[in-house]
């Protein structure tokens, strides 16, 4: 297990430097002047010249890389040219709002997604099957974004239950809760479905294994051999997917964090590309990315944990 746990480790530090080369090189592809959008056609060439030096974008890309990649390595993201802030401050003053909307979204969705793959699994090919198949195949195809503009105008703008902008009161958790259920329901209608259409295989394929057939002829109760044997194994892929989607929840955010007005990591990304401050994007990417990447790495050790077959797949 110690083994399997450091070759996953050095993965994620290569996918991690991998994603951050890529995201300079994109950077270095990007049509147009940074300066000449931040400071505005009225700039003179020798401000606009000054400001490239400030960003570091007078440098060739590799060597941005590996300037990068020093200041990462001493704890330092660079400074926000627009607030001449930290931006490591700046990134860690939005990430609570946005883990706080991907907690709830990955939360309730489990909760909801997973005992419904174990219904469909144990009464399959019934009438209650294939409604959760429906169900569970229409949440998966609609888009988060759509469900947030629909939700908003549905639940906040027309019968006015829930909030329709912002993150709640600091100092009051019930009202940021409140805010929280559109936003939530938006990034993880899509996964209730994901997670009911996983379980349902995974639950499918292990209750025909021998162990729980030899379970059965020993008489034991459905409920314990679906909880206590089946279960147990068909939750391994889900956990992996759970790790998967927590990140992947970072992109569905970025619409919740924008139709709601919420503050957010993904709002921050936004409104730094749009004024072209690299800085910041890059220190909220290298944030994004590294939770991603640890996601996933506490989700395959969990799944090596259930499965000691898994650590002989790294």
């Amino acid at each position: 297990m110690l083994l399997y746990a450091l070759k996953r480790l050095g993965l994620a530090v290569i996918i991690t430097a991998v994603a951050l080369i890529m995201l300079i090189s994109m950077i270095q592809l990007i049509p147009g002047d940074p300066a000449a959008v931040l400071l505005g056609p009225l700039a003179s060439p020798e401000m606009r010249e000054m400001f490239r030096q400030q960003m570091g974008l007078d440098q060739p890309a590799l060597i941005q890389i590996a300037r990068f990649f020093g200041r990462v390595l001493t704890g330092d993201l660079g400074t926000d040219v627009l607030t001449n802030r930290s931006v490591l401050v700046t990134v860690m003053e939005q990430v609570p709002f946005t883990l706080a909307l991907i907690f709830a979204s990955i939360t309730w969705s489990a909760l909801i997604g997973i005992p419904l793959g174990c219904f469909a699994a144990l009464y399959r090919g019934s009438l209650a099957d294939r409604i959760v198949g429906v169900l569970s195949v229409s949440s998966i195809a609609l888009p988060s974004f759509v469900i947030a503009i629909y939700g908003l105008l549905l639940f906040s703008v027309k019968l006015g239950w829930f909030p329709t902008i912002g993150a709640g009161d600091s100092g009051a958790p019930l009202d940021q809760l409140y805010h929280l259920v559109l936003p939530s329901l938006a990034v993880g209608l899509g996964w209730v479905g994901y997670l009911a259409r996983m379980v349902r295989a995974s639950m499918l394929e292990v209750l025909t294994e021998n162990h729980v057939r030899m379970a059965r002829a020993f008489g034991l109760e459905e409920r314990t051999i679906t909880y206590r044997y089946a279960l147990k194994i068909a939750i391994i892929p889900t956990v992996v997917l759970l790790g998967m989607g927590v990140g992947n929840m970072i992109s569905s955010a970025v619409f919740a964090e924008i139709v709601f007005a919420r503050p957010g990591v993904g709002k921050l990304i936004f409104d730094a590309i749009s004024t072209r401050n690299y800085p910041v994007v890059m220190g909220a990417v290298m944030v994004t990315t590294g939770f991603y990447v640890l996601c996933t790495l506490i989700a395959d050790l969990i799944a090596a944990g259930l499965d000691p077959r898994v650590r002989s797949t790294l």
